[in-house]
């Protein structure tokens, strides 16, 4: 039996371990009470029903023989780039333990405990939606440390694809993209939406779409931008849950009051300068009122419009957190490029 006994010592330390690092995310992370005990009160008894095969399991611990360690060095294993991968991760590795511990436990004729590690794996599958949507509102509020805010244009693309130009940013390390086109058939923007949010999910990024709730929703994106003429975000917000990003473009602080009021999640404050890039946009609202939103708005804000290179150190003089630029980086011969020299201007190398 010593095989089997060694499958299970195994099992036990591996779902035992990943118990304490959800408990340690519910805990110090998230700040939950609720679902700190949750996860702790399953530790407890998984380590409890096991307790009797202590001896017996500790007998047959061969760590130093086992094959695993050298299995994990696989390329591509691993590596968690944020809380909510590190928190899956955990969630998986304790449920494919218990599903293990369960089969074991039955081949050992201890059918009773395997039914409660079976019911203590169902219980986990919900507590993990829980714990996604509490760390999913938490993500929102860090969302815009990452400085730089990139917006799609494909007629400012320089013959470029979307799909093209958003690749490139994210080899950059951009964190947040808006997808905004307005010439394009509602199936065009589907098709291109369906691709992007692959890619920005794939590399951590958030993928919020300009203006359409229900192409925000469809796609799966984590979040939707409105305009002052567009749906008011009470009404974005009984479309999509509270776990999607909402913004809203503002151009004075009465706007920026009102969207607050409403529960946006950040807004867009500008034009900063004179652009170009939409059609019918109001005129700059200057550096006065992006002062007044470093003074005064207490959700995160996006500094956004006509903000080149050569003017970034205003905006950023000005203290603003995040900037927002469209043709400046989409159109770059080198987008790449382009993108690690507004970060050296932002941090003062340049």
């Amino acid at each position: 039996m010593e095989k089997i006994e060694r499958m299970l010592d195994a099992n036990l330390n591996r779902a035992s371990e990943g118990l304490r690092v959800l408990e340690d995310i519910a805990r110090f992370c998230l700040d939950n009470e609720n679902l700190t005990g949750k996860i702790k009160s399953i530790r407890h008894e998984t380590r409890k029903s096991l307790q009797i095969f202590y001896r017996t399991l500790l007998k047959f611990r061969d760590a130093d023989r086992d094959v695993g360690p050298s299995a994990s060095g696989i390329p591509g294993v691993g590596g968690r780039r944020n809380m909510e991968e590190l928190a899956a991760a955990n969630f998986k590795r304790v449920q494919e333990a218990f599903r293990s511990m369960e089969e074991i436990l039955k081949v050992l004729g201890r059918d009773e405990l395997s039914r409660r590690f079976e019911g203590n794996r169902y219980a986990l599958y919900s507590i993990e939606k829980e714990f996604a949507l509490h760390l999913k509102i938490i993500n929102k509020a860090n969302l815009f440390d990452t400085g730089i805010y990139c917006l799609t244009s494909e007629e400012h693309s320089n013959g470029r694809s979307n799909i093209e130009v958003v690749s490139r940013m994210l080899d950059a390390g951009i964190k947040i993209i808006q997808y905004r086109e307005k010439s394009k058939t509602m199936l065009e923007k589907y098709n291109q939406c369906i691709k992007l949010r692959d890619m920005t999910a794939g590399s951590g990024a958030a993928f919020i779409i300009n203006d359409n709730v229900d192409l925000a929703r469809s796609v799966c994106a984590d979040g939707v931008h409105l305009g002052q003429d567009d749906m008011p975000v009470a009404a974005a917000r009984q479309i999509l849950d509270e776990t999607f990003i909402i913004g809203v473009s503002t151009h004075s602080p009465e706007q920026a009051e009102q969207a607050e009021r409403d529960g946006a999640d950040y807004i867009g404050v500008g034009p900063v300068f004179r652009t170009f890039t939409k059609k019918d946009v109001c005129e700059p609202v200057g550096l006065q009122y992006l002062d007044y939103a470093i003074g005064s708005v207490r959700i995160p804000f996006v500094a956004i419009g006509g903000i080149k290179l050569h003017n970034i150190r205003q905006v950023i003089g000005h203290g603003a957190k995040c900037i927002a630029l469209v043709t400046e980086i989409a159109g770059a011969d080198d987008i790449k490029g382009m993108i690690c020299s507004i970060r050296k201007v932002m941090r003062g190398e340049d």
